[in-house]
C-alpha cells in the first residue's frame, strides 16, 4: 500500500507518537523531510530531517508519527527508524511502518479504541440548569443504564448501549481508567453529537459524544492514560 499511495519527492511531517497523542498537551517540536526514496510496502528511505542548518539525528528504533503530502491527499502512519547514513552525500533516515498507512484526519483530540464498561443516564432539567449556571453537580442515586465505551480522548467518547440518545441530549457518563495501577473513576457530563442504530444487534446504539462538563486535570489524565496504553500496545507488537 505504500508503494500505491506514496513517492519519491512527497512532503512529510514527522512527529513524535506522544505528540501524536497529546497534540498541544506535548512540546515535541514537529519537523519536515521528503521521502527519498521507497523501498517496499513497508520500508522507505527519508531526508534527514533539519532544524535551519543543524541536522536532527532521530534516534535508530525511535517511533514516529509521518503524515505524507501525496497527490492523493494526506496519509499517515506510524514508523520505526532503523537506520541512520549517508549516500552521495546525502543524509538519510531508513523507516519501517509499523502501522497500517491510513488517511490523515486533523483532530483536536486523538481517538483511542478500546473496551471500558460505562453507565449513563439522561440528565435532569436542574442538572442541566446548573450546567448553564457554571456549577454543575450531578444528583446521586438516579437509575443509570450500562453501556461500553469503544473509542475515548480528551474531548469525548464513543460508546454503546440499549438505549437511544438523541443528538442534542445531555447526558450524565460514568466510568474509570486504570492509571497507574489505580482505578480512577470520572462522573462527567457530554452533548450527544450522534446516534445509530447497530445494523446486526438491532436495539443496540451507537453514540458520539462530546465532553462539555471536565475539568483540566481530568482531561489530561484522559490523555495520559490513552498515551501510557499505547505505549504499552506498541511494546505488544513490537515483542510478537
Amino acid at each position: 500500500m505504500l508503494t500505491e499511495f506514496v513517492k519519491p519527492g512527497n512532503r512529510l511531517e514527522i512527529q513524535t507518537v506522544e505528540h501524536a497523542i497529546l497534540g498541544a498537551s506535548s512540546n515535541s517540536k514537529l519537523y519536515s523531510s521528503r521521502v527519498y526514496d521507497v523501498l517496499d510496502d513497508e520500508k522507505m528511505e527519508i531526508l534527514m530531517p533539519m532544524d535551519g542548518t543543524k541536522l536532527i539525528l532521530l534516534p535508530v528504533d525511535g517511533e514516529y508519527q509521518f503524515c505524507f503530502y501525496t497527490d492523493k491527499g494526506l496519509y499517515q502512519c506510524t514508523v520505526r527508524i532503523i537506520d541512520r547514513y549517508k549516500s552521495n552525500n546525502i543524509y538519510l533516515l531508513l523507516c519501517e511502518m509499523t502501522s497500517p498507512l491510513g488517511k490523515y484526519q486533523r483532530r483536536e483530540y486523538y481517538r483511542y479504541a478500546c473496551t471500558l464498561p460505562l453507565r449513563t443516564r439522561e440528565l435532569m432539567d436542574e442538572e442541566i440548569k446548573s450546567i448553564e449556571e457554571g456549577k454543575y453537580h450531578m444528583q446521586i442515586g438516579l437509575p443509570l443504564t450500562k453501556g461500553q465505551i469503544v473509542d475515548i480522548s480528551g474531548g469525548g467518547i464513543r460508546f454503546v448501549t440499549s438505549v437511544k440518545y438523541e443528538p442534542g441530549m445531555q447526558i450524565a457518563v460514568c466510568f474509570s481508567l486504570n492509571i497507574h495501577g489505580r482505578e480512577m473513576p470520572y462522573e462527567l457530563a457530554g452533548l450527544v453529537l450522534s446516534s445509530r442504530e447497530n445494523e446486526v444487534r438491532r436495539g443496540e446504539y451507537e453514540h458520539r459524544l462530546k465532553f462539555t462538563v471536565i475539568n483540566n486535570n481530568e482531561r489530561e489524565e484522559i490523555i495520559r492514560y490513552i498515551f501510557e496504553e499505547e505505549r504499552k500496545s506498541r511494546k505488544r507488537r513490537s515483542i510478537e
